[in-house]
């Protein structure tokens, strides 16, 4: 009798387990697209990436169950290649996706639908140390996934400059309490070229360790919470990850700081350029922004021209020093909106560009004048940021032919259906403005917010309503969601300092693909290059809405690229 009773318990165990095992569903996404917490399930477990040397991925783990599961990790495995050749599982990193409910989309988002957006990421270790990261107020896992909710994790597979070419796999494991272990197959090509460490793009997206100092300033004024103890390492911390998303990392304030000398001229001292050096070599550094020329000391430009010029060479001094590939520019005016305001930019920047120095002048500005009766800028401008809508293709390329720079950069005041960046739309949104600023040969990009303006939510892991009035909510203002952020503070996940988010990679891969158009132009291929972006991004008012385009084209300028250097 009590060995029927244990056939019977044994064959309702295997039912059960069947069922549970049958309920949970794992799969996974290689395209720039977020996946929202009511989206059901979809379909298929393998990762097929492809990468150059020295160049990051990423792929999407999601899970969905009609019933909660508990405990639930992920395990990347080594990925074999050629021979011996292997890429470690150890330096894969992982996060969980935090998801951020949105109840009223921005302003101009007429698709928007209400629900959880995924957008913070939650990394399994200190991004430093590489320690776990325990008690805090996010963990990454053990996850326990709710029923009837779609949930996701970020795996980053970087790619070493020395990695032999060729196919490479591996297997992530996922597991969970009561749960057979779900194995994920994990192809990733690796192409015969490598990316180099310094970016070709120029990014401006200012100091994440400096806002984070307001940020916490600002709520322990309000008794809210307390300063890190640590600000070098929190100033650590945010360069490696900003450097390693490819975006230039900001010194300290001060670090490089003309000092006025007794007969009138200006010295950075020795030991500042030499701390640079080291900075931007550890961080891959390409451009710097120097503080406004009126930090001289000088108030009109014309009348005390020789100060501002000795000012000035002090810097052509230092970058001589440097001996690094570093543009030097100067932030001079942002968005010159009146007649006055382009007076100003006339004067100055005139009177910079007189000197000849390595101190470039960059305004936020179209290349096309705004009022006839204002004059243009002509002559007094050598880096021109216009926004992604204001563009100008016409005069633009006529600066350019002068020598001139282009970037481009977004802000919420953009007027035409671009690429907005808000939580709210589509993740591509922050892939595709890299592939328009080269059809267009711009070599900039800039962000008006920076990474991390906190200055208007009381929790940004809570609220995606970073820039407004707050006090106007109920009043259905202007919503602006994730508007001037593109990360979190990471004191929510255990340590001090930040922590990146979905549209941070996104952009990363973005810069990415910027560095393969660029090496096809070194090799001679650039109407090649020019004719498969333009297949999927004509225009800052046109792009391809496929994710999955993208990385069809950018395999196609992989293949061009490895074929020329044969």
């Amino acid at each position: 009798m009590r060995g029927l009773r244990a056939i019977v318990w044994a064959a309702a165990l295997a039912v059960a387990s069947s069922e549970a095992l049958a309920d949970w569903q794992v799969w996974t996404v290689t395209d720039t697209r977020r996946v929202l917490r009511d989206e059901p399930a979809g379909k298929g477990t393998e990762v097929v990436l492809a990468a150059a040397r020295n160049e990051g991925r990423g792929f999407q783990i999601l899970m969905r169950s009609d019933e909660a599961v508990k405990g639930i990790n992920i395990q990347p495995g080594d990925l074999k290649g050629p021979g011996d050749a292997a890429i470690a599982a150890k330096d894969a990193r992982l996060y969980r996706q935090h998801q951020l409910e949105i109840k009223q989309g921005t302003h101009r988002n007429d698709a928007f639908e209400p629900g959880w957006y995924p957008d913070p990421l939650i990394p399994f270790r200190h991004p430093v140390t590489g320690e776990p990261l325990k008690g805090a107020r996010f963990a990454a896992v053990p996850f326990d996934l709710p029923a009837n909710e779609t949930h996701g994790f970020w795996v980053d597979v970087a790619v070493p400059a020395r990695t032999p070419p060729g196919q490479y796999r591996g297997v992530c494991r996922v597991t969970a309490e009561g749960q057979r272990p779900v194995e994920i197959p994990v192809v990733l090509h690796v192409w015969d070229f490598e990316l180099p460490s310094t970016p070709t793009l120029v990014t401006s997206f200012g100091s994440p360790a400096g806002a984070l100092r307001g940020y916490y300033r600002r709520r322990a004024k309000e008794g809210k919470d307390k300063e890190p103890e640590d600000w070098a390492a929190v100033e650590t911390q945010c360069s490696l990850m900003l450097s390693e998303h490819r975006f230039n990392a900001y010194p300290p304030s001060g670090s490089l700081a003309p000092v006025a000398k007794p007969d009138g001229t200006f010295d950075i001292p020795a030991e500042q350029v030499a701390a640079f050096r080291e900075f931007v070599d550890r961080y891959h550094v390409n451009a710097f922004c120097t503080p406004h020329p009126s930090s001289a000391g000088v108030k009109d430009p014309k009348a005390e021209k020789p100060k501002l010029h000795a000012w000035l060479r002090a810097w052509d001094k230092a970058a001589a020093e440097l001996d690094r590939p570093v543009l030097f520019y100067t932030y001079l005016k942002d968005e010159p909106n009146k007649e006055e305001e382009y007076r100003y930019v006339q004067t100055w920047g005139k009177a910079v560009r007189e000197a000849k120095s390595v101190v470039k002048v960059m305004v936020v500005e179209q290349t096309k004048t705004q009022d006839e009766k204002w004059g243009d800028l002509y002559g007094a401008v050598d880096i021109w940021c216009p926004l992604f809508s204001l563009h100008d293709p016409d005069t633009a390329a006529q600066r350019q032919a002068l020598g001139e720079q282009i970037w481009t950069y977004t802000a919420l005041c953009q007027l035409k259906p671009t690429p907005w960046w808000h939580i709210d739309f589509p993740l591509l949104h922050y892939r595709v403005p890299a592939w328009m600023a080269w059809r267009y040969r711009m070599t900039g990009l800039l962000y008006w917010g920076g990474m991390s303006f906190w200055n208007q939510v009381e929790d940004p892991w809570t609220d995606a309503w970073t820039y407004g009035h707050p006090k106007e909510k109920d009043k259905k203002g202007l919503v602006y969601n994730g508007e001037g952020t593109l990360v979190y503070p990471a004191r929510a996940v255990g340590y001090e300092g930040i922590v990146p988010s979905l549209r941070l990679k996104a952009l990363r891969d973005s810069i990415e693909d910027y560095e393969y158009f660029a090496l096809a132009a070194k090799l001679g291929l650039a109407d090649k290059a020019q004719e498969i972006v333009l297949s999927v991004a004509p225009s800052f008012f046109e792009w391809d809405k496929d994710p999955a385009s993208y990385d069809k084209a950018r395999a196609k300028l992989a293949e061009l690229i490895v074929a020329a250097r044969k």
